[in-house]
């Protein structure tokens, strides 16, 4: 199943804002599908399902505005499920989704199973994170529309794989919608996961450093002043391999190269309100992610001014590509 050519149609470019833990909001959301791209969000950004219900319904009539004030479609929104066993929201989350009627939705850390059949009933495609080919062959197994392949430049939560190496196994066995998540810096480099396999990519680093979005000012500007070589993988924040900003950690009084090791990944702690408004919490909203693509960070526009750089670049590769086919 390749992507449906009506999305397709609705896309001015193949991508995905990412969903970012406590950095994508309504208004990065909205502007990325007015802009053309489809805009993701964690549900665990919200801090209540009530809160999450207020989320889809106010981005739900913005898209709709969208469409009468331009006479087409806007790129879907894309809610980012986290299915982790410790996560105790999971089915609050899907009932408010299911309700809000979305048409992609995105599973992470864990299996999609457990909500697979609900969405499918409802209509919606499901794409599911993966991080290793036998992560790929379950989600294939279980039946979902698209994969997401967590390579090892992807912010935050990342995986360990070549993405060159990554696609080309995946698409050995699956013919359905391939995403590709990490180092995705510029157009180009999209156009050229396009020519690798992939159906769409996903765009998390620089969608930070942009106006709209929910990250600290500090953080934006980090982004700014980081290179790639600022970027360190570790397990100590979440149990997960992730890729954080060592200036970040280093700002925090913690030493980059002698970090404590973390336990067992406990989704609720991390969504917990409660937690997250400790002053002396510092996961999160302290310590802060970026992927391989950081050193391609030069400003902070807004999200519109992104996507139309993005796109330029996306077209004048495409362009050089097709001249030099002919």
């Amino acid at each position: 199943m390749a992507l449906p050519a009506a999305l397709r149609a609705r896309l001015r470019i193949p991508l995905i804002a990412a969903p970012m833990f406590l950095v994508s909001g309504p208004a990065l959301v909205k502007a990325a599908c007015r802009a053309g791209v489809i805009g993701s969000f964690p549900t665990a950004n919200c801090r209540t399902v009530a809160e999450l219900d207020h989320w889809l319904a106010e981005m739900a009539d913005d898209l709709k505005r969208a469409a009468d004030e331009t006479d087409r479609a806007p790129a879907p929104l894309c809610p980012n499920l986290i299915v982790h066993r410790s996560n105790p929201r999971v089915a609050d989350d899907l009932a408010a989704v299911l309700k809000a009627g979305v048409e992609l939705v995105i599973t992470s850390v864990g299996s999609p199973e457990p909500v697979l059949k609900p969405l499918k009933d409802a209509g919606c495609l499901v794409f599911a994170d993966v991080a290793s080919v036998r992560h790929a062959e379950k989600a294939m197994a279980a039946g979902v529309d698209g994969l997401v392949l967590l390579t090892a430049g992807a912010g935050g939560q990342t995986g360990w794989v070549n993405p060159f190496a990554f696609v080309r196994a995946v698409r050995s066995f699956w013919d359905g919608i391939v995403v590709i998540a990490g180092g995705m810096a510029d157009g180009h480099a999209i156009a050229a996961a396009e020519t690798l396999g992939c159906d769409l990519a996903y765009m998390g680093t620089k969608f930070i450093a942009t106006r709209e979005s929910l990250a600290k000012d500090e953080y934006k500007q980090m982004l700014v002043n980081s290179r790639l070589d600022d970027v360190l993988l570790t397990r100590a924040f979440t149990g997960l391999k992730t890729n954080m900003l060592r200036p970040s950690i280093a700002a925090a009084g913690l030493d980059p190269d002698n970090l404590p090791a973390r336990g067992a990944i406990d989704i609720a702690k991390d969504i917990n309100a409660a937690e997250r408004d400790k002053p002396d919490t510092k996961r999160w909203k302290d310590i802060w992610s970026a992927g391989h693509s950081v050193s391609g960070v030069a400003d902070v526009p807004s999200v519109a001014e992104l996507v139309e750089r993005t796109a330029a670049e996306y077209e004048a590769t495409k362009s050089v590509a097709t001249k030099a086919s002919v």
